[in-house]
This record gives structure tokens, sequence and C-alpha cells, in this order.
């Protein structure tokens, strides 16, 4: 069973920044394809980022273009989201998911999806 670990949320001021790990476990056939989502309090989730299985494909919503950054070591089993500049409104729970396919792509929906981590609590405020 494929398992996934958020670690990295914490408070930040406005303009700051953090790095966001998710690690896998458990996948024995072939490395997942990873995306971020995140929810904001009263909100529905929404996608923020996601990676291919090899790195080489890589997509972010609008609103983080330019400020987040994802990345990936599969040796490591780790998926990181550099985030910069961050702004209250990325206040929210950030969760990773994954999709373990034959193929390499970057998912961008929640129903795509097929495993989730528990989230971590990401909270910008002066």
């Amino acid at each position: 069973q494929l398992q996934l670990v958020e670690s990295g949320g914490g408070l930040v001021q406005p303009g700051g920044s953090l790095r966001l790990s998710c690690t896998a476990s458990g996948f024995t056939l072939d490395y997942p394809n990873i995306g971020w989502f995140r929810q904001a309090p009263g909100k529905e989730r929404e996608a923020v980022s996601c990676i291919s299985k090899s790195g080489s494909s890589t997509n972010y919503a609008d609103s983080v273009k330019g400020r987040f950054t994802i990345s990936r070591d599969n040796a490591k089993s780790t998926v990181y989201l550099q985030m910069n500049n961050l702004k209250p409104e990325d206040t929210a729970v950030y969760y990773c998911a994954a999709r373990v396919t034959s193929y390499d792509m970057c998912i961008m929906t929640s129903s795509g999806m097929r495993n989730w981590g528990k989230g971590t609590l990401v909270t910008i405020s002066s």
C-alpha cells in the first residue's frame, strides 16, 4: 500500500518561504506521479502543482506560478514544494497525492489521484 507523509508546514510571515516534503513508501512497481493540493478553511480543495514520475513534466496553478517550485528526488522517494514570497492567501492544509501509472504524467486533478497524505498546515500571517 502506497503511503505518503507530508512535512515542512508551519507559520511564516508574508513574503517568507517554506519547503514542503512528501515522502512516499510502500510502492513496488514504479515511482508515483505526485501532485500537491491545498484546502483553505471554508474553501474547496484546489490543485497547486504536479510532477511526473521522472520529474520531466511539471505544472502549476496560476496563483502560485513564479513563486512555487516542485521537484523530486526519486532516490529519496521524496517530492519537494519550495514556496517563496508566501501570501496570506496561501494559508491552507497542503496535501500530496499520488497516482502510480505506466505513464509519465503530471496530474492536476483530485479525481486523478489514488493515494493521499494526511496533510501539513501552512499558515501565513504577520
